[in-house]
Parts: structure tokens; sequence; C-alpha cells
């Protein structure tokens, strides 16, 4: 599994001439990556008598970041792995056309679940850096940096994403569902561009 590897490993992989793991793979990194720092300045904030009145919404800020970052660890591979059933349907017999038929069909619902997947990591992100945000905003003073960090990288993950959906978008026949997908991206992006731009107003007021 690609979540096993060193970091060495991971990046020896991405690097290669082979297709996958890449961009998709990559940004549910960055979003696990997100993910990590957001609760190490939970971590950070928690106990710590200065922030007494903010613990228990670090303490759940804290909890949705771990259940997201277990979802980025899964996302990691998945997104591998949809890539992968979308090459192996390509490979599918040809010759007859009730074979060409199954091919097709075939071909069309591994690329939805390709275009899915990374739909999922931009949900994700956009949760992480509503996270990050508010982490910002009244976590440790003394890790501002990091909150920063990582909403900025949930921000790179997030259109990180969007293009690899857009990207199997392109080649889905099905009108309707093309269309849900850009409305759901759409609005992802609308809150992923107030997020980022609150973000860099907090660091900012932060980190002068």
């Amino acid at each position: 599994m690609l979540v096993d590897l060193t970091v060495h490993e991971f990046i020896r992989e991405l690097k290669s001439d082979s297709p996958a793991p890449g961009g998709g793979s990559a940004s549910a990194l960055a979003g696990a990556l997100s993910a990590g720092l957001g609760i190490m300045v939970a971590n950070l904030t928690s106990g710590n008598s200065q922030y007494t009145k903010v613990e228990g919404r670090i303490q759940e800020l804290r909890s949705e970041l771990e259940t997201i970052l277990k979802d980025m660890e899964r996302f990691i591979d998945e997104d591998t792995g949809a890539f992968n059933e979308v090459m192996a349907a390509f490979k599918l017999p040809k010759e007859g056309e009730e074979e060409k038929a199954i091919r097709r069909d075939a071909i069309q619902t591994s690329m939805k679940k390709a275009a899915e997947l990374p739909l999922l990591v931009a949900d994700s992100c956009v949760q992480t850096l509503t996270a990050a945000v508010e982490l910002l905003r009244i976590g440790n003073s003394n890790a501002a940096s990091d909150a920063a960090v990582a909403g900025r990288f949930a921000y790179a993950a997030l259109w990180g994403a969007v293009y690899n959906v857009r990207i199997n978008l392109g080649s889905i026949k099905d009108s309707e569902f093309n269309r849900n997908k850009r409305a759901l991206i759409a609005e992802l992006l609308a809150k992923g561009e107030r997020l980022n731009a609150e973000l860099g107003r907090l660091a900012d007021e932060k980190m002068p």
C-alpha cells in the first residue's frame, strides 16, 4: 500500500514513469499532511491554561481532523486503485460488438468512480481548511504558522483534487452525472476560496 511507504519510497514511486500514483494520490497526501498539522495545533492548544475557554471546541476539532486524516490516508491508495480500474477497463477485449459494449460500459463505470474519489478528497479538504481557519483563530498562537500551513496545504489539495475530477469528467458521457459533479465542484471551490481568503487575513494578523 502506498500509505505504508516511507517518504523516500513514495516520492520514488511518484516520480517514476508510471502514471499512478499521480496527482490524485499526491493531493490526498497533501490533505493528510494538512489534517495532521491541524491535529498537532490542537494538541499544542489542548491542556494549555491560556486556552481553557476553547478547550471543548479544540477537542471537537481534533476529533474531526482525526477522522479526516484516516479518510485521507485511505484515499491515497483508493485514488490509485480507481485509476488502475480505468486502465484495466481500457484493456478489455473489443473484437465483437458484445465485447465492445462490455468494454465501453466498464470504461464509463470506472471513469465515474475515478471522478467521484477525488471529489471526496475535495470535500474533505474543505472540511480541513475550515478547521485550520478556526485553529488559526482560537488555537495556540505559538503554532499559528502551523495552522496557516495546514490551511494552505488543504487549499492546494482541494485544487489538486478538483483537477482530477475535471479531467475524468471530460471522458464521461453521462451529461446528468457531469452536471451534478460540476455543480458540486463549483460549490466546494466557492467555499474554499472564501476560507482561503479568511486564512490569509488571519495569518497576516497573527504573523504581521
